[in-house]
């Protein structure tokens, strides 16, 4: 089968591997046909760490979809045939922090396409407790998008959005489009896109916001101001960089919440006033994977009540990735889903 697999900085070969086989009763071997390209990725094959350290040789690929064509003996969730997305994230249940709830900080988690071999090959092996089964006209592209609207959830829920409140979201790629939808769900009366791309604005209206803000050519507080926005009461970064990191701060009003969601280098640092912190009561908050949101966001995607579709930019086969990935020009277009 063909597959993506990554050895180091830069590294990513396309290679033909052996179909994977069931090791375990437990197992569900997965025929892959969508798996979306993550930041997380990116940071990969840029040589930086993600979510936890990806070991050489390992196939990677954690958005993903495909149809169950063989199962474990004790599997009795799904069948073969089943249409299904993954939770890449397996935790181990028995750490302290898995018992105290808070599994996602798991101190043995197997990460499906970061640590072990994911779904950007032909075909993937997974334990059954990740599979969650879809219907009706969701899409195998939908629901490859299941994995970063469950991470966007857990992000979401700690933002202190208050209903009737200002929500600006900075950065209009798929993170920052997914929050704005979940911001507007959330009960947000005003919603605030800050994106230097024109198409990405464009969407963003499409989606829900009221404002728009070009960073390069207008000036934030001046666009705020003239649309009568006195207090922005959450700010969500999704962009990663420092730079905006700190506009997040300087935007945001007083008595609020700032969730820096974006992923940044691990070596990168901000400076931050901790008195203007101190002055606005600022709550800065950080968001970790997706723990037990997986179910609500395919719930979110059946009901129509997100949509994860619009800012998909392009499918490709396989044998592309490697060109995406390593051309930062073609990999900013926008949400790339590879198919099979």
């Amino acid at each position: 089968m063909k597959a993506a697999v990554f050895y180091k900085k830069c590294d990513l070969r396309i290679e033909d591997l052996p179909m994977p086989a069931i090791s375990s009763p437990d197992d569900v071997l997965i025929k892959v046909h969508a798996c979306g390209i993550c930041g997380t990725d990116m940071h990969i094959f840029d040589g930086d760490e993600g979510a936890a350290p990806t070991p050489s040789g390992t196939v990677l690929g954690h958005e993903f979809s495909g149809e169950v064509v063989e199962i474990g003996d004790a599997v009795r969730s799904v069948s073969v045939g089943d249409r299904v997305c993954v939770d890449p994230n397996k935790l181990c249940n028995n750490c302290d922090y898995c018992r105290e709830g808070i599994g996602h900080f798991c101190e043995s988690m197997i990460g499906i396409g970061t640590t072990v071999n994911g779904g950007f090959a032909q075909y993937c092996v997974v334990p059954s407790s990740q599979v969650y089964k879809f219907d009706g006209d969701i899409t195998y592209e939908m629901a490859a998008m299941c994995e970063p609207v469950a991470c966007c959830l857990h992000g979401i829920d700690m933002c202190n959005i208050i209903p009737g409140g200002t929500v600006a979201v900075i950065g209009g790629g798929m993170i920052g489009l997914l929050m704005l939808q979940l911001a507007k769900l959330n009960g947000a009366a005003k919603l605030v896109l800050v994106e230097p791309v024109a198409e990405k604005r464009e969407l963003a209206n499409k989606l829900g916001a009221d404002i728009t803000v070009d960073p390069i050519t207008e000036d934030i507080f001046a666009v705020l101001e003239k649309n009568g926005i006195s207090r922005i009461s959450t700010v969500i970064e999704c962009v990663g960089k420092t730079a905006t990191m700190k506009q997040a701060i300087a935007i945001a009003g007083k008595k609020s919440t700032v969730m820096m969601f974006g992923l940044t280098r691990p070596s990168d640092e901000i400076e931050i006033k901790p008195f203007e912190i101190f002055k606005k009561e600022i709550t800065l908050k950080a968001s970790f994977i997706n723990p037990y949101t997986q179910k609500r966001a395919l719930s979110l995607i059946d009901s129509k009540k997100i949509d994860v579709s619009s800012m998909v930019y392009k499918t490709i086969p396989v044998d592309e990735l490697p060109t995406v990935l390593g051309d930062k020009t073609k990999r900013s277009q926008g949400k790339y889903i590879v198919t099979f």
